[in-house]
């Protein structure tokens, strides 16, 4: 918004050039940061307050770690906040003109949706389930496909005009279009290795990429911090990829793809990071607010979106370990615990707790320990991520 105030004023006098400023994707990634987090931290104690009135108070279930019954009324839906700073920063420093964050945008908003009346059930109405499995999983997967299906076509595609041609070249093709090699799954070390996928593979490939991080990042936010921190330090090394992948001359010297309006995305990563550091302030231990599903569904589903413009899958799953493997923790549990069950008659278990960082709680680790050691292992994983820029 304010690129185009800034362009239209430089049109209309010389003496407004130096507005031209506003061009620059680095500074406007700058002040999409800072304008994210001031507004997160002058809103925050509104909605906090805010919260607290509504008596959107966390419930704490019988079962949960002992630690953790203090906890119960905490105000919750705060990820209110994160994705109110996140669109308004970014809805004022990006090019309006830009499709890529436009479906990063809605994708985030649409997964933020689904959390918000998930929450609402819970702390309003009162239902500790909240929104079901199967109802959760089908809106999830509406929003997935669709912005995979959109997706598929607009890596190749140099705009929203092209991205319709080749769906139509696909439908009259029988199915079978080929797709252009920076559609293809990229092997981190190993730039020269792409996979095709085909758009089905790629449909199916983004859409697991979507649901998949949006359900991690929910599963890993159990503990005071423990998912926003990670979350800011995976999204601003994306926004690395996104600016260098959305760079012709960079892309071509580290031998990745080109995909044209992808480094206007730095501009949301940066908001992200902004808001999120914004809501550590109010979340960390003993936290002021949680996020609940509002906000961590909608953020793993932005980390996911963004992985998959800028091709980078894999480096998303490495960055991310530590929700991957909380979201393991917990497949692998009822699993086994389904198994053993059926074949024992007694249900057992592979973890104390899962997800997994209640594990470590069981085995003695203070809240904060868990919190930090996590941290410190997802900077050690960015680290390795962005090596993949250079590394072959």
């Amino acid at each position: 918004m304010l690129l185009s105030l800034a362009m239209w004023l430089q049109s209309l006098s010389p003496d407004f050039g130096f507005l031209r400023v506003f061009q620059y994707l680095t500074f406007r990634a700058v002040m999409a940061a800072m304008t994210a987090l001031l507004v997160g931290l002058v809103a925050g104690p509104y909605f906090i307050r805010r919260l607290a009135a509504l008596k959107i108070g966390q419930p704490i279930r019988e079962y949960a770690m002992q630690t953790h019954l203090s906890k119960g009324g905490t105000p919750t839906m705060g990820g209110v906040l994160i994705l109110f700073a996140i669109a308004l920063s970014t809805l004022l420093w990006f090019d309006l003109s830009n499709r890529f964050v436009w479906i990063v945008l809605l994708v985030t908003l649409g997964f933020g949706a689904i959390g918000w009346v998930d929450d609402w059930r819970k702390v309003v109405k009162k239902d500790p389930e909240g929104m079901r499995s199967r109802e959760k999983y089908f809106w999830q997967s509406v929003i997935g496909l669709v912005a995979a299906f959109y997706l598929v076509f607009a890596v190749s595609g140099t705009s929203n005009e092209r991205v319709f041609e080749l769906f139509v070249a696909w439908i009259s093709s029988g199915f079978s279009l080929d797709m252009p090699p920076q559609a293809g799954l990229l092997v981190p070390f190993f730039k020269e290795i792409s996979y095709p996928l085909g758009v089905a593979g790629f449909v199916i490939m983004t859409y697991l990429v979507i649901v998949g991080s949006s359900n991690a990042v929910n599963l890993t936010d159990g503990l005071d911090g423990l998912a926003i921190m990670p979350v800011v330090m995976v999204g601003s090394a994306l926004g690395v990829f996104c600016y260098v992948t959305g760079n012709s001359v960079f892309a071509k010297y580290l031998l990745l793809p080109h995909i044209p309006g992808a480094g206007e995305l730095l501009i949301f990563c940066a908001a992200m990071a902004g808001a999120g550091l914004a809501f550590l302030w109010f979340n960390t231990h003993p936290a002021q607010v949680f996020m609940g599903d509002v906000g961590a569904l909608a953020l793993g589903g932005a980390l996911g979106t963004i992985a998959v413009i800028v091709r980078q899958e894999i480096v998303l799953a490495i960055m991310g370990g530590i929700f991957v493997v909380e979201a393991l923790s917990v497949m692998l549990q009822v699993t086994w615990f389904k198994y053993t069950k059926r074949r024992y008659g007694t249900g057992r278990r592979l973890f104390q707790m899962a997800p997994l960082h209640h594990h470590y709680e069981k085995k003695g680790w203070k809240e904060t320990q868990v919190v930090v050691r996590f941290w410190i292992i997802t900077m050690l994983l960015c680290l390795v991520g962005l090596s993949t820029l250079k590394l072959r």
